[in-house]
């Protein structure tokens, strides 16, 4: 039976914490993929982030998603969180841990749910740059493509 959690949180993600609820004598791979705000992006110094979300659509399709990984790379356990709200270059803004019997089930899971949620879930990112301009980004999850250009539409 595995076990799955989806969280959206406006506080510090606690990675060492749930790795350790990762852990399952059935798993010989834990996987943890933590998404970090970085200084840049596509030619543009980045200051900080914010991120918005709409919470009911977003646990839905996490359930769907989850749901889907688990019938194809058999996962034991698995734990996303993702920030809300203001986050600075440095801050843990997406964690994704796994647990699966093998190594090469726990990397693809991994891949397949990072992907799918930057996709999927109805969570909006805008970045706020040096040159103190800002612009929603990578909003991509209603059209199914990337679009750099797409309204942020709230809940």
């Amino acid at each position: 039976m595995s076990c799955s959690m989806f969280t959206l949180t406006d506080e510090t993600i606690d990675s060492a914490a749930l790795k350790e609820r990762l852990k399952d004598d059935g798993a010989g791979a834990v996987l943890i993929f933590e998404g970090v705000v970085r200084n840049h992006n596509e030619g543009k110094k980045v200051r900080a982030l914010s991120y918005e979300a709409c919470d009911s659509l977003a646990r839905a399709e996490a359930e769907r998603l989850f749901e889907e990984a688990r019938q194809r790379f058999h996962i034991v356990k698995c734990l996303v969180v993702h920030r809300l709200g203001d986050l600075q270059v440095g801050d843990t803004a997406v964690f994704v841990g796994v647990s699966t019997a093998h190594r090469d089930q726990a990397y693809a899971a991994s891949r397949f749910l990072i992907d799918e949620i930057k996709i999927r879930l109805p969570i909006w990112k805008k970045e706020h740059y040096i040159d103190t301009s800002s612009a929603w980004v990578n909003c991509s999850h209603q059209a199914g493509e990337h679009s750099h250009q797409r309204e942020h539409q709230p809940c």
